[in-house]
């Protein structure tokens, strides 16, 4: 049996938003809304499936949470779920203003938001959709932290480790709704759905009908307190008779402020005189156009004198279902127990005492709601998918082997006649595996969810209506779907995608051409190296994924590279397309190894980097690259700012958490290299301790051919290391007669010589002992600089579990980068309470 999808709904006032949600198959877990009014509508349209699911009341307090954790708890019994699929939350936004109740003693702003993010933090969801005003994210609120920052901050802080989260201030009327209403929306992708990202749900475009087409076939209503003979809730709004000379005579547009004539323009009469009215925005009893979509609807929408009320040819305000249709709720959406048609069928005085009773909880629910389209659309798109299927590896490989697709031409064939049937994540993987060059030129497959993260956070280019894009290593063009989202209200779009391999365009173009993307995004194809091409143009974005290589078959051709570039202590082609990048464009945001934080070859790149402002850095350790055992960062940076931030904001696939840090506590002098996850705690051992005081030296002679099982010295290896002993093995021992041709004799019965298994996490010292020596799986370690000798009290420091935890700090949670390297050296130090 197929499992449910399912979604909570928070704030959900008389749920007309989600209920988009429910038309799509959705079955609600649980909704919570303070006015009980409200929640009863939800309960007319029987939108949870158990009657406990729904919450009245504050959702801060303790006994509305624990129902509804109770109520996920007995939906993952009795329906298998693992977790709800979906949270919905547009929780009332306080502005500046300080909240009613408090959060741990203290007034907290915005206390319902940062309720919202505490509990989709908890549940855990497989996406979120926040919804609320244009403002939304620049407001204030007092995070879970205590401390004050923007709600676009706390979300990011709080969620971004877990989710990729795109935010957008956008306008309904544009995506399902027929009304005019500017509002902010953030979709949440958990980061573990790889091929899945927020543009794939966020809802699709489409264009608003005009309220000429949109109120076709309604009844006329010329006088006041008419009801429609065919349904209740469209009816003649009744009003102060004084107030029609000041709209019937209106013309689409106008306002009843200009009116010509003194005794038509809003007033009140004080003592025998007019006292004019005051019109602040122009939008006050004012008639609205046919031929526009409807416009914001907002909570006051039953008065003349609240904007853009007055019904384009009619003197009277709209309707219920008027306003129902530009808000798009359809007609199924109910708002009492009473069938319509029984409704209907009541005596005049009947519906009048009705209405009178339910119109204006009716009309503000609809002026505060979400249109029902936009979250349909949404609904529509996750259903899509989650539905959709990923080939597996196998089942890649399987295509793969059987259709010889690593011939361009049958890869090509495949793409033309597959495209829709296997979906375009399929063929970026299809495509990326075939590639028999892959390999040979360091080409990785970037996944959705990796590259999502680079471009999320590319700058907008406001006020830009035409922006170039460079990508240096395009390979089949993983990057490009995502770009075209990001800039698609761009009026143009210029793409050069270089590669080295020609194969790799014909792909490209193919997949192109399935898109389909409107003619404002070009496309230049450059078949070249980049790093050797001459650029004419400085560009606003380079970005993409540049290849992973030492370059060791071509002394010529690295000689080229290393005398246009600045680090000439590296072979490795990402740090030169670095250089470059920063050379022609204004941004770079590159996915590159993450030894470029820490590695001795890169010292003079990462002081490049800091000329820069640099703005973000993601770390996703071994998790970018399936099958690939590579640890990778991604950068973005600006290269020609005016002012260089105090900040850069660290995301973190490895601790999922993303945080806000000063550049100068992780890029501090005073360590040898960069430490993205320095803290408190870090910083407190480091206060304990003398650094910077051995240097390192690891073999790269000794083989399995240069030892014996007997011999003159003994090989210890990385297992022989432990705190202040050496452990012994069975049938782990190696020796060697001859030392004197080994660069590692000089440490043999060497006094002081410190032992530290290397590619470690769990470091563990002891001193090299008398007629033995060690291969290139342990550090030695010698004083540098005259300071005092290491003690074992020094050395059982190093395996200590306080030690431990300073030293993945200072590793920055490398798995592969962990090399003992006069870089990394340094972190091991000599207690002070030794001296």
């Amino acid at each position: 049996m197929k499992k449910p999808l399912t979604y909570i709904s928070l704030f959900s006032s008389a749920g007309v938003g989600c209920f988009g949600f429910k038309e799509n198959g959705f079955e609600c877990i649980a909704t919570n809304e303070l006015l009980s009014k409200r929640l009863k509508i939800q309960e007319h349209n029987q939108k949870c499936k158990y009657e406990s699911g729904y919450l009245g009341g504050d959702i801060t307090s303790a006994e509305v949470q624990d129902q509804l954790f109770t109520e996920i708890e007995m939906w993952k019994k009795k329906h298998s779920i693992s977790e709800p699929d979906i949270i919905i939350a547009t929780p009332p936004c306080q502005g500046m203003s300080v909240a009613n109740h408090k959060k741990n003693d203290e007034l907290g702003r915005n206390s319902l938001v940062v309720e919202s993010i505490k509990i989709t933090k908890k549940v855990n969801p497989r996406f979120f959709v926040f919804e609320n005003v244009r403002a939304f994210l620049t407001t204030t609120c007092t995070d879970t932290d205590g401390l004050e920052k923007t709600i676009g901050e706390a979300i990011v802080q709080n969620l971004g480790g877990h989710y990729n989260i795109l935010s957008k201030v956008i306008n309904f009327k544009d995506y399902g709704a027929h009304s005019s209403r500017t509002r902010t929306l953030v979709i949440g992708v958990r980061k573990d759905l790889q091929n899945i990202s927020p543009f794939d749900i966020f809802p699709q475009k489409q264009k608003p009908k005009t309220l000429r087409e949109l109120f076709e076939g309604l009844e006329k209503l010329n006088a006041m307190g008419d009801i429609s003979e065919n349904d209740i809730f469209h009816s003649f709004r009744e009003y102060d008779v004084k107030m029609l000379p000041w709209i019937e005579k209106l013309k689409e547009g106008e306002s009843a402020f200009q009116n010509e004539e003194k005794e038509r323009i809003p007033h009140q009469i004080k003592d025998g005189e007019i006292v004019f009215n005051k019109s602040k925005n122009g939008d006050k009893y004012a008639r609205w156009f046919w031929d526009r979509e409807g416009p914001c609807v907002h909570t006051r929408n039953d008065i003349l004198a609240s904007q853009n009320t007055v019904h384009p040819s009619e003197n009277r305000v709209f309707s219920i279902r008027e306003l129902m249709l530009m808000m798009s709720i359809p007609e199924s959406f109910t708002w009492t127990n009473v069938p319509v048609e029984t409704l209907n069928e009541l005596e005049a005085e009947e519906q009048k005492k009705f209405l009178k009773k339910e119109e204006l909880n009716i009309r503000h629910c609809i002026g505060e709601a979400v249109p029902t389209g936009v979250f349909a659309n949404i609904a529509r798109r996750i259903k899509e998918v989650v539905n959709q299927k990923f080939l597996s590896a196998a089942e890649l490989n399987t295509i793969i082997k059987k259709e010889e697709l690593h011939i361009t031409k049958n890869l090509i064939s495949l793409i033309q006649s597959d495209f829709k049937k296997l979906g375009l994540e399929n063929i970026y993987q299809i495509a990326e595996y075939a590639n028999s060059s892959r390999q040979e030129n360091a080409a990785f497959f970037t996944r959705k969810d990796i590259a999502f993260t680079v471009v999320k956070d590319l700058p907008e280019f406001k006020g830009k209506k035409k922006i170039r894009i460079l990508e240096p290593s395009v390979g089949i063009g993983n990057f490009i779907p995502l770009l075209v989202d990001k800039y698609e209200d761009k009026d143009e779009v210029i793409f050069d995608l270089v590669d080295i391999d020609g194969n790799s365009f014909v792909v490209l173009k193919e997949i192109l051409s399935h898109l389909k993307l409107p003619k404002k995004f070009k496309f230049n194809f450059i078949n070249a190296d980049f790093l050797t091409h001459q650029f004419e143009v400085k560009y606003d974005l380079v970005v993409g994924n540049p290849p992973y290589k030492k370059l060791t078959n071509s002394q010529e051709l690295l000689a080229i590279y290393k005398g246009q570039s600045q680090n000439k202590e590296t072979n490795n082609l990402f740090s030169f397309f670095i250089e470059k990048a920063i050379a022609i464009g204004k941004f770079v945001s590159l996915i590159v190894p993450k030894s470029l934080i820490n590695a001795p070859e890169f010292n003079m790149t990462r002081e490049i980097l800091r000329e820069q402002n640099l703005l973000k850095i993601c770390d996703y350790g071994e998790k970018g690259f399936k099958g690939v055992k590579i640890e990778t960062i991604s950068f973005l940076l600006e290269t020609s700012a005016k002012k260089i931030s105090e900040t850069i904001l660290i995301e973190s696939y490895i601790t999922e958490a993303v945080r806000e840090s000063k550049k100068e506590y992780l890029f501090s002098a005073q360590f040898p290299y960069w430490l993205l996850y320095r803290n408190e705690e870090f910083d407190q051992i480091f206060d304990k301790m003398k650094f910077d005081i051995f240097q390192s030296f690891r073999d790269r002679q000794i083989t399995k051919q240069l030892t014996k099982e007997r011999g003159k010295y003994r090989v210890l290896k990385s297992r022989n290391v432990g705190t202040n002993q050496i452990i012994e093995i069975d049938n782990y021992d190696s020796y060697i007669d001859d030392a004197e041709k080994l660069a590692v004799s000089k440490y043999l019965n060497k006094e002081g010589v410190v032992m530290v298994p290397n590619l470690t996490y769990y470091p563990r010292a002891s001193f090299l002992p008398k007629n033995t020596i060690a291969d290139g799986s342990v550090a030695l370690l010698t004083l540098k600089n005259g300071s005092r000798m290491p003690t074992e009290t020094d050395l059982e420091y190093y395996g200590t579990k306080e030690f431990e935890k300073f030293y993945r700090v200072a590793r920055n949670y490398g798995t592969r980068s962990l090399n003992i390297d006069n870089n990394s050296v340094f972190f091991f130090g000599l207690l002070k309470t030794m001296e």
